[in-house]
């Protein structure tokens, strides 16, 4: 057995572990307990992420037992970034919010080899060139979370969330052996990574086998099973699943640091920081050579020990990125270029529909239950009437179903040589589920749409777009209160939620006087959104979120939209005749109208400001100016003071640097406000900020 040297007397590790504190000094526990930390940290390196064990497990346990008995022993050495503090703290009661930095963006899809040309051809003509090179990594199908890092500390980990906002799920992140807690080398002073978190094939096959031995259920596939275990509220639960992680991009960093100037170099540096990067990554000089590398992930994924679904292309270099941008929620510059879907035989039971927001009558299958790629698919879309025709379905049939991008399952053909008679035709209905008024279908559109602006149906569809994040942002507005709320009466069109009161919703089962304040609140908070989020809220057919920016930009509020013609609007770059047509539509009909006049009188914002006519362009008096935000804010969210800037010509950046002009700080601003006193940064206030947007004039409607 090896021994140790300890002051001037030699004991063994048996007896450290008898007699822990009889033999030693604080100042030897002190750097014992920091030259283990080190060494195993190193071995986990080695065996989670190089998957290169240099020790045996025997080995390793002895050392990660002699840590914890120190520990034990001498309990105001332990910090939060040990290897033994990995699975800790209290039970959760829930997860909190966290904002993004920066958002998580989604990625677009390309679904074949014309789709992926048609991508690198757009990028060239905005590069004007086709010489760029492109990274090329295997999509891994798990549960995408950020990273954060101060000072080369794990501080904090979160979910992707809607892209904006995730949930803080820190202590069961930290249960994965493969996030470093703390990183190797100098590192920038803050540092948020994105990685994938995913359930290894072989470990989920091990981990139903040792549930079944149990006598417990079974989990369907790896990648709902990691997404559930994230959002376990006890710790210890998550650490018993074999989670791991890939790293796949940087986020943001802060601080005097040089970072590369490729995706595929920041990567190599985050590797060398400790973190686990996909071995396969590759750098594609061209469109065969990415082409090329998806062929052979095609016909090679089912040799990997994870779920892939696809291969990312991105352009490898940084600035191009950053002159390619964003579309709406999705970088130009990567794709996600997915594999062939994955099928199966099933039966079709019947064929139901359901309302959406906007009157849309949608045809669904329902299916005796099938696996397919991992999954029990149970139902899958039918899109419209003209989908169900052009396939010839039938309630009775025996379909080919597959899940495209392994996401949205579908039905591809049905087998009409297994038909036997008891087959029946679906006609899709003349009156509405709903409310039984008459259905409509534009001659020039394929759905079929309920024509009653007051029904039901749509109305609870409308209530939850309405108060979602994107459009209203109204915490605690969900589809469920919605129904309830129709079905008591106290709502016939989204402008009621404005005349809620208290004594209407503790009438009400589980509306209890906290739960009511915290949804007044939020509804009053709701009235000050830009007049784009409540475009977008409005659930006027074809608006999305670019659309009701490009809306709000050019007429400035929204009496001057509600008179515009489509030729006015057929004039901005971002809307066509069928957005053109819709929002005529929209606005033309007297009870939109009404519910327009509800909101006004509501005191729900329905400008942006400095307009006086439609053909005034908003003063832009940040045009040039870089804004970094941070820390707690007290009259506005942050995503409102963004949105704010932007509309007034700025840009907002989520990192301090030279070219930040100003850094509008909150409580709690952290880092950023030291290093923008460092840089001679001009650093606002909220009141300071506001000062600034009062140099422009506001207009009344």
């Amino acid at each position: 057995m090896r021994a140790v040297e300890c002051g001037y007397t030699m004991i063994l590790y048996k007896d450290i572990f008898s007699f822990p504190g009889h033999y030693m000094s604080s100042n030897y526990a002190r750097d014992r307990i920091k030259e283990l930390r080190t060494e195993v940290d190193h071995h986990n390196h080695l065996y989670f992420v190089e998957n290169s064990p240099a020790i045996d497990d025997s080995e390793y346990d002895l050392l990660m037992r002699e840590l914890l008995t120190l520990e034990s022993d001498y309990p105001d050495l332990v910090t939060p970034q040990s290897p033994t503090q990995r699975v800790g703290g209290k039970l959760l009661d829930g997860f909190e919010e966290v904002a993004h930095e920066l958002p998580m963006l989604s990625l677009g899809n390309a679904f074949d080899g014309n789709e992926i040309r048609t991508w690198h051809n757009r990028i060239s003509g905005i590069l004007e060139s086709n010489d760029f090179e492109m990274s090329c990594e295997l999509k891994f199908d798990g549960l995408a979370v950020s990273l954060l890092y101060e000072n080369g500390i794990f501080v904090r980990g979160a979910t992707r969330g809607d892209g904006a906002t995730g949930e803080n799920v820190t202590l069961n992140l930290k249960t994965i052996r493969s996030i470093p807690l703390s990183l190797r080398g100098e590192s920038p002073a803050r540092l948020e990574v994105r990685g994938e978190v995913y359930f290894p094939k072989s470990e989920f096959e091990r981990f139903n086998i040792s549930r079944e031995k149990s006598g417990l259920q079974s989990y369907a596939n790896p990648r709902n099973t990691a997404a559930g275990s994230l959002r376990q509220l006890d710790p210890s639960v998550t650490s018993e699943r074999p989670l791991d992680i890939f790293i796949y991009s940087l986020g943001w960093a802060e601080g005097n640091f040089r970072m590369p100037d490729t995706h595929l170099g920041t990567l190599g540096l985050l590797r060398t920081l400790g973190f686990k990067i996909n071995p396969h990554n590759f750098l594609a000089s061209s469109l065969k050579e990415a082409i090329d590398f998806y062929e052979q992930w095609t016909q090679g994924r089912e040799n990997l020990d994870y779920e892939c679904d696809g291969v990312v292309v991105k352009v490898d270099r940084l600035d191009y990125q950053q002159h390619l941008g964003s579309v709406g929620r999705e970088p130009r510059w990567a794709v996600a270029y997915k594999f062939p879907a994955t099928q199966a035989t099933t039966k079709l039971l019947d064929i139901r529909v359901n309302i959406g927001r906007t009157g849309t009558i949608n045809p669904y299958a329902v299916l005796e239950p099938v696996e397919v790629g991992g999954v029990t698919v149970r139902q899958a879309t039918l899109h419209n009437e003209d989908y169900i025709s052009s396939k010839d379905l039938r309630i009775g049939d025996v379909v080919i179903i597959e899940r495209a991008g392994e996401v949205i399952p579908q039905i591809v053909s049905s087998n009409e040589l297994l038909r036997d008679g008891s087959e029946s035709e679906f006609f899709m209905p003349a009156e509405c589920p709903s409310c039984g008024d008459q259905t409509s279908r534009n001659i020039d559109e394929a759905a079929l749409y309920c024509t009653n602006a007051s029904c039901p149906a749509q109305l609870v569809r409308l209530v939850e777009h309405f108060a979602s994040k994107a459009s209203m942002d109204i915490d605690g507005m969900g589809g469920k209160l919605g129904i309830a709320l129709i079905n008591n009466g106290l709502i016939f069109d989204v402008a009621d939620i404005y005349t809620l009161r208290s004594e209407h919703l503790l009438e009400m089962d589980r509306m209890a006087e906290r739960s009511t304040a915290n949804l007044l609140d939020a509804i009053e908070n709701s009235k000050k959104r830009p007049l784009s989020r409540l475009l977008t809220a409005l659930g006027i057919r074809h608006v999305g979120t670019e659309v009701a920016d490009s809306l709000a930009d050019r007429f400035g509020n929204i009496n001057n939209l509600m008179t515009a013609s489509e030729q006015e609007l057929l004039a901005i770059p971002a809307v066509g005749p069928k957005i053109a047509q819709s929002v005529s539509e929209y606005f033309s009909s007297d009870s939109n109208r009404r519910v327009v006049d509800k909101l006004k009188q509501a005191g729900v914002n329905t400008k942006i400001g400095d307009i006086e006519s439609i053909n005034r362009p908003i003063q832009q008096i940040f045009t040039g100016l870089r804004f970094v935000v941070t820390g707690r804010l007290e009259k506005f969210s942050r995503s409102d003071i963004q949105d704010l800037i932007k509309q007034l010509g700025g840009s907002v950046s989520s990192s301090v640097s030279s070219r930040t002009n100003y850094l509008v700080a909150g409580e709690d601003a952290g880092s950023k406000l030291s290093d923008a006193a460092r840089l001679g940064i001009v650093i606002l206030t909220e009141d300071d900020f506001n000062a600034m947007v009062d140099q422009r004039p506001f207009y009344d409607d």
